[in-house]
């Protein structure tokens, strides 16, 4: 993940006037878009800002400046930082390259999003999984917000969805080994059995599975002896997410990560 920090998303509660002036200030809305979703407002220009952000601003219609992400990544896509770059088709939020015809990169641009009422409703959920102190550490390891919008929705090319990859690393250290084999296991059944006939099943899909089982029960139960258990209750919870086409998401419950999927 490529993080821009001349640029910065707050949610409404959040004031702009700490930070810098260098410091392009957007506003996220989020009413009309999907949860874990919203559209930026720029509020305030900095002084230093790039042309593939300030040339992807739009017209909201009613006279503010709305950042399109489908824009942003058009003109991340024409930079040319070096020669023998091989572009290949866009990933959702990443862009997939090849440079000198052997290197592989899937760079993900992205902005910080201040969304503390977020990360707080994460923070206050009761749970046995993981510890306060770690809760804390995801909570001030912020969220960010990547370049692809709803599948679907009206608004998908001005869209940003709110991400949490330093916390969720985070949290994917603090599994216990019993869960982290849960973890290689689902994902070796991904590997062999379901792909390639249920390609939005990702291994993000299974984390997902594997923090809910482990923020729902007691670290207690989570043993050698237990795996095989743990085995069955998650890939009947990823056959409960096939059929009803329903998986909230571990940092957004009411993002479901089924949502405008095509499974066969």
């Amino acid at each position: 993940m490529f993080v821009r920090n001349n640029f910065v998303c707050l949610e409404d509660c959040v004031s702009a006037d700490k930070f810098p002036r260098e410091i392009t200030v957007f506003r996220s809305y989020s009413r009309m878009s999907y949860p874990g979703h919203c559209r930026l407002l720029l509020e305030r220009r900095g002084t230093t800002t790039v042309w593939n952000v300030t040339d992807a601003l739009c017209d909201d219609g009613h006279g503010h400046e709305l950042l399109s992400s489908d824009l942003f990544l058009h003109n991340c896509r024409k930079c040319k930082f070096m020669k023998g770059i091989v572009h290949h088709d866009r990933s959702g939020p990443s862009m997939p390259k090849t440079l000198s015809g052997t290197l592989h990169t899937d760079i993900v641009d992205a902005f910080r999003y201040h969304c503390p009422s977020i990360l707080y409703k994460w923070a206050a959920r009761p749970r046995h999984w993981p510890l306060p102190d770690v809760v804390q550490q995801v909570v001030s390891l912020g969220a960010f917000l990547t370049p692809v919008g709803f599948k679907g929705s009206e608004y998908q090319h001005v869209e940003w969805r709110v991400c949490f990859n330093a916390g969720e690393i985070e949290l994917v250290n603090n599994l216990n080994e019993t869960q982290i084999k849960l973890y290689f296991l689902l994902k070796m059944v991904e590997n062999d059995v379901l792909n390639p006939h249920k390609k939005e099943v990702s291994s993000y899909t299974l984390k997902n599975i594997v923090l809910w089982i482990a923020e729902n029960n007691p670290q207690s139960l989570f043993h050698e002896r237990s795996l095989l258990h743990w085995l069955h209750v998650a890939s009947d919870a990823l056959r409960v997410a096939l059929d009803t086409r329903e998986l909230p998401y571990y940092m957004i419950p009411d993002r479901n990560l089924m949502a405008a999927s095509e499974l066969d």
